[in-house]
């Protein structure tokens, strides 16, 4: 009866450890493969965006709905603000011009949401947000 608990404790034990192995090695955080900053895109604004364009890059990301996101799209370099141009529809095109960037700091690899808004005078506004 003896040889029997142990050979259960003994069990359990093996299951216990391999369990905290399992746990401690087997998950990765998306950001451990990560090489370049990826942005997505949420429209804040009420009308719909056709494409918007970040950065001086050929990426577009594409039909993205009122309070809804685009995919993660990967960018070499990549800033707090940047070049955006909106694209919707009959609504028009819209475009927020940074002059310049003079100290400012690229963006290292990891997840990022530029929050755009167009408000009625046109103008697009920019909430810069770390995933």
């Amino acid at each position: 009866m003896i040889l029997i608990l142990k050979d259960q404790m003994m069990g359990k034990v093996i299951s216990a450890v391999l369990l905290i192995v399992l746990v401690c090695f087997g998950c990765t955080d998306r950001d451990d493969t990560v090489t370049m900053a990826n942005i997505r895109v949420k429209n804040v604004s009420s009308i719909n965006f056709d494409s918007v364009q970040v950065g001086a890059e050929d990426k577009i990301h594409e039909n993205v709905t009122p309070n809804g996101f685009s995919d993660y799209l990967e960018y070499e370099t990549a800033y707090s603000y940047d070049y955006i141009k909106i694209t919707s529809g009959e609504e028009g095109v819209f475009i927020l011009q940074p002059i310049d960037f003079v100290g400012e700091t690229p963006l290292s690899p990891g997840f990022y949401t530029y929050e755009l808004n167009v408000l009625e005078t046109g103008e697009v506004q920019l909430n810069f947000v770390i995933d």
